[in-house]
């Protein structure tokens, strides 16, 4: 099953008999039967049919329609799960805050010992490049800090503090022509935050689909809380995922120049890749999330994208039974 980008501006996306169909300007530029997609992914000025949108809520072929430069517009999504008990729960839980808290604490804790495999990875790959001793040491200072902490605004504290000592060390990972030297966010400033914003967008699109066929409400969180319009809960699942898939995928990337600054535009929104280049991106993008590794609990092969599933599963048994939740670990 495979992914389909659409990002050629002015297409078409239709339904003929059982494949689904790109057009432009009455030409087609390809064919896909439809038992080999499981989601779309619409990029600017993208069309679609109501037949195609009806076949796609149908099969339940994840839909997400976003901007030219990446930002997520929207999503077709078929009718909610029936698991309002899982809900209900879900609601409970959040009101708990002794809950949250124990919940919170477990997220971050996860996020900083990943911020610290890719410090320790990379000073092992590079001993001759750079010292993260100082900024090991601040990461374990974190850890330490946040047993104690008692309110999950200060483990949000910690969160902050661990990812400025994280950020700092990433910049001085970088061995080519473009550069890091802090997190820019709304819009990105500069070719690196431009991939990791990208890469973000769409780990949290994946998760939010999962979450959202799971039965759970995306907007309930645990680490993150509410705030309208934000699916809390799919940015508390990516924590654990943020280094392992899009930070090193950013790193490989720029350091094997497979993306150079030439590939990106400045534009008064910031900035961000040309439409070429993000074929490039997306590519890449889809190795990584499907790339094979061994699940330390089951030590079966498994990737990252059923990792995802797995982990939404495993929060789903913390919900509902209290089964402990362990957060994906970079090993």
């Amino acid at each position: 099953m495979a992914t389909l980008y659409l990002l050629e501006q002015g297409t078409k996306l239709v339904k003929e008999q059982k494949k689904l169909v790109v057009e432009k300007d009455d030409n087609i530029i390809l064919e896909i039967p439809e038992f080999k997609v499981d989601r779309v992914l619409l990029f600017g000025n993208v069309q679609i049919t109501t037949q195609a949108m009806k076949f796609l809520l149908e099969s339940g072929i994840e839909t997400a329609f976003f901007t030219i430069y990446g930002k997520l517009i929207g999503k077709l999504s078929p009718i909610e799960s029936k698991n309002v008990f899982l809900r209900i729960t879900q609601y409970e839980c959040s009101k708990d805050e002794n809950f949250r808290l124990s919940v919170a604490k477990i997220l971050v804790e996860g996020k900083i010992k990943n911020a610290k495999v890719m410090l320790q990875r990379y000073v092992r790959n590079h001993p001759e490049e750079v010292d993260f001793t100082q900024q090991l040491s601040n990461l374990d200072s974190c850890l330490e800090e946040l047993v104690n902490k008692t309110k999950v605004s200060t483990v949000l504290g910690i969160e902050g503090r661990a990812s400025a000592v994280y950020f700092e060390a990433f910049g001085k990972m970088f061995r080519k022509d473009l550069q890091f030297t802090g997190r820019t966010r709304h819009p990105p400033l500069d070719p690196v935050n431009a991939l990791l914003s990208l890469g973000y967008t769409l780990i949290t699109n994946e998760m939010l689909s999962i979450i959202s066929a799971t039965g759970f409400d995306p907007y309930i969180g645990f680490l993150h809380g509410l705030e309208y319009g934000r699916p809390s809960l799919a940015l508390d699942l990516i924590e654990e995922f943020r280094h392992a898939v899009v930070d090193r995928l950013v790193l490989e990337l720029i350091n094997k120049e497979i993306l150079k600054e030439d590939d990106f535009e400045q534009t008064e929104n910031g900035t961000f890749l040309k439409n070429e280049s993000r074929k490039i991106f997306f590519s890449h993008y889809e190795k990584r999330m499907l790339t094979c590794f061994q699940d330390e609990q089951t030590k079966e092969e498994i990737n990252f994208r059923k990792m995802f599933f797995k982990q939404v599963q495993n929060f789903s048994k913390l919900i509902q039974e209290k089964v402990p939740y362990k957060p994906f670990i970079i090993k």
